[in-house]
């Protein structure tokens, strides 16, 4: 367990967000000036190269200034990248019962499920990230039945922010 770290993987379109707006997101994430002994659960931003990692380092040292303490964050090359088994993928969403059964229907196949656009995004609302106003505007292109997008719906709007 303890020769890997636990990660998300971003992929994004940089028309529609910037690498700053992610390294912003990820900082307020999570306490940057919190370490931790075990590689499992440490914080750290992956660079895929130069330009990445400059941007990554401006940003937490404008961070440490800002806050006035160390950031314990680390900034580290990506070696590699592995799945987590198809259990751990689109967790909050697994929990949800008739929300999983309008996606089993729609990705009947492991593989498709875990790349599927839609499914990653009800799991972030599912998981208690974005707002129901946001989930609104968007709902309709998930391919969820009326009933679903009810339930998902008003499961946001119970969470703070919703």
């Amino acid at each position: 367990m303890g020769d890997h770290t636990e990660s998300v993987r971003v992929e994004y379109d940089p028309t529609v967000i910037s690498y700053e707006a992610l390294l912003q997101h990820f900082w307020e994430g999570h306490d940057p000036t919190e370490g931790t002994n075990y590689r499992q659960y440490m914080a750290a931003v992956f660079f895929h190269d130069e330009e990445q990692q400059q941007r990554a380092e401006a940003s937490r040292n404008a961070l440490a200034a800002s806050v006035g303490e160390k950031v314990r964050t680390r900034i580290l090359p990506v070696k590699a990248f592995t799945d987590a088994e198809d259990y751990h993928q689109k967790y909050h969403l697994r929990q949800h019962r008739e929300l999983m059964s309008e996606f089993r229907r729609m990705y009947p196949r492991d593989a498709d499920f875990k790349h599927s656009t839609a499914a990653s995004r009800v799991n972030g609302y599912v998981g208690g990230f974005g707002s129901a106003a946001a989930l609104a505007s968007e709902i309709a292109s998930y391919g969820l039945s009326e009933g679903a997008q009810n339930t998902l719906l008003s499961r946001v709007r119970r969470f703070p922010g919703g």
